[in-house]
């Protein structure tokens, strides 16, 4: 069973979520401050974050920015129906998903499904260690290192990182990339890839790991290890 934090100021919106995300086994803790979710998150043993944009104290992307200091926790943020610029910042800052306002309970728990199921270690690793010039990627601990320095990513970078690694040379367009990440068509099509994988990039720099390939997509692009 995970348990998810609400961080949203509206304390109408977590007695009925919460009730409705127990079909799911997932339990819902609620903070109506910044404050109050960072002090929970200190205490352990969330499992995910459902943000809210607009928020006393700090808006949720200051409060994004300063869970992604200290934490690859899996983090969905709320945005106004049809605001663009939130999402894009959104994704900008580390967040893995998005979701407008107002939402279906059932589009948020599919969508926190996802994303908790990228955050663990698959029961079967295919592959155990992955190997590279420069990188190495350990598909069942899901670890990265870059010239041997850890490299702490999110769940969606990590499965972009080996989506891409597991074939290289293979060009993956972005909607391609989005429908096996997501699992279905996305909003921000070519932005959403875009973002993310210049939040990888520079991650993972120096090594030049991902080719864009102009009108075509993207390309894993280093070497196997000898």
């Amino acid at each position: 069973m995970h348990r998810i934090l609400l961080i949203d100021d509206d304390e109408h919106l977590a007695p009925p979520l919460a009730a409705y995300l127990k079909r799911f086994d997932l339990v819902l803790e609620a903070a109506l401050r910044p404050s109050q979710g960072l002090a929970r998150l200190a205490a352990g043993g969330i499992d995910a974050v459902i943000l809210d944009v607009m928020l006393p104290e700090m808006d949720g992307f200051e409060l994004c920015r300063r869970i992604r200091r200290d934490s690859a926790l899996p983090v969905l943020m709320l945005t106004a129906r049809g605001d663009v610029t939130d999402r894009v910042v959104g994704l900008e800052l580390g967040a893995d998903d998005y979701l407008p306002k107002p939402f279906e309970p059932r589009e948020l728990a599919a969508r926190l499904q996802t994303i908790l199921r990228r955050a663990r270690p698959p029961a079967e690793a295919q592959g155990s260690v992955l190997r590279f010039e420069g990188l190495q990627i350990d598909v069942e601990r899901r670890e990265v290192r870059r010239q041997g320095e850890p490299v702490e990513l999110t769940g969606t970078e990590f499965e972009l990182l080996l989506l891409l690694a597991r074939e290289p040379n293979k060009v993956w367009s972005r909607d391609d990339i989005l429908n096996r990440l997501r699992g279905r068509d996305a909003d921000l099509y070519t932005r959403a890839v875009d973002i993310l994988v210049s939040r990888l990039r520079r991650k993972l720099e120096p090594l030049g790991c991902i080719k864009t390939l102009r009108n075509a997509g993207y390309t894993f692009a280093l070497g196997r290890d000898a």
